[in-house]
């Protein structure tokens, strides 16, 4: 569990839902559709709009330049540097050596889910950084629907 009072989650909450909300711009901008199998497992995993998904290969994924939030993506673990994958709504950042990972895109497009039935950055971020604050990850339980629902598409 991470110390992080309440100040400081309140501080770090709309520096998270701006920064990815940036990131998914670069990603819709950059990227490219989901495959046909790829919608297939997109609307599998109950997302609404997999047409708007984009997924963009990179050689490492970005990490915030700010340094509250660095610090705090880094504490909780969600992006550090051997982040594999990393969902901004519709957005998705695949790193380059995993590109034809479908348990990971699984992955990933639970997150894009998640997103879809909270409304957006804010309230993504409000309910999945207090798991990770308070539970931990890969314990949290929106981490947890992630890797259930990768494991039973995939058979994993």
């Amino acid at each position: 569990m991470i110390k992080l009072t309440s100040d400081q989650f309140i501080f770090v909450l709309p520096l998270a839902a701006e920064w990815a909300e940036a990131k998914e711009q670069v990603v819709l901008k950059n990227g490219v559709p989901l495959s046909d199998s790829q919608m297939d497992d997109a609307r599998r995993v109950g997302v609404i709009h997999p047409e708007k998904v984009r997924i963009f290969e990179v050689p490492q994924i970005p990490l915030p330049k700010h340094p509250v939030l660095k610090a705090a993506a880094e504490e909780t673990q969600l992006i550090t540097p051997s982040t594999v994958g990393l969902t901004v709504r519709y957005g998705i950042f695949i790193h380059s050596d995993f590109s034809d990972d479908r348990y990971l895109m699984v992955h990933e497009l639970v997150h894009t889910s998640q997103y879809e039935k909270l409304g957006g950055f804010l309230p993504f971020f409000r309910k999945y950084l207090l798991q990770l604050i308070n539970i931990g990850y890969p314990e949290a339980p929106m981490e947890q629907e992630a890797i259930k629902m990768a494991e039973k598409i995939c058979r994993k």
